[in-house]
């Protein structure tokens, strides 16, 4: 599989200005990273194929849906079974409210950040939904009180 050493300046160009605004015209994007449209629309066809752009998305403003409330749980598991990871991963999975779910190395097994209304639907998730949970032991929360710098974009190093 290929990876960014096996890419040129324009390909980096590309990504990070598609990172920046998924829905820029071919024509803009060819302009800005300074090729034609036809074979920058080729390239950018490449990247897909490759597997470096994986889906376009849309950002959505958290509070207009009432998402406002973010809050990261640290999560030690029961045991450290395969099994229990896959159970747990699932499960994980199949909530709404997990935005990101990561198996992570240190004094606890994962990291998972949520979003809610409000501290009423926080009470909930924890009480309902992952003390539901037998394989987890603990849990510490985190609630974010101000988001300083949120980045969906991955810096391309050139």
């Amino acid at each position: 599989m290929k990876n960014i050493t096996g890419l040129d300046l324009i390909d980096k160009r590309i990504l990070t200005v598609l990172q920046g605004n998924g829905r820029i015209s071919n024509v803009e994007l060819s302009r800005q990273v300074n090729l034609t449209p036809t074979p920058c629309l080729e390239r950018v066809k490449r990247l897909e194929k490759e597997g470096f752009i994986t889906d376009y998305v849309a950002l959505i403003d958290p509070v207009k849906v009432n998402s406002s409330l973010c809050a990261y749980i640290e999560i030690q598991l029961v045991s450290s079974t395969t099994d229990a990871f896959k159970r747990f991963n699932q499960q994980m999975i199949d909530l709404p409210e997990v935005q990101e779910c990561q198996m992570v190395a240190g004094g606890f097994d994962y990291l998972i950040k949520i979003r809610v209304a409000d501290m009423q639907h926080y009470q909930r998730f924890l009480g309902e939904k992952l003390a539901s949970i037998s394989d987890i032991s603990q849990t510490h929360t985190y609630v974010v009180i101000q988001d300083v710098k949120s980045e969906t974009a991955i810096q391309i190093n050139r």
